[in-house]
């Protein structure tokens, strides 16, 4: 999937998979908190933005 990614043209770090069980809710927080970390410090996508004039 991340080969993907990078063919279309996204960063590979956008994708992320984590195993949690629904009794792990402080591993969820700190992986939601770290996912949305990282997809704001890479920024929006501006190649899928259709551009309006």
């Amino acid at each position: 999937m991340a080969n993907l990614f990078e063919h279309i043209g996204m960063e590979k770090e956008r994708l992320q998979f984590s195993w949690i069980s629904s009794a792990e809710a402080g591993k969820f927080t700190n992986v939601a908190t770290e996912v949305a970390n990282t997809i704001e410090a890479l920024g929006p996508i501006d190649k899928f933005v259709k551009k309006t004039d």
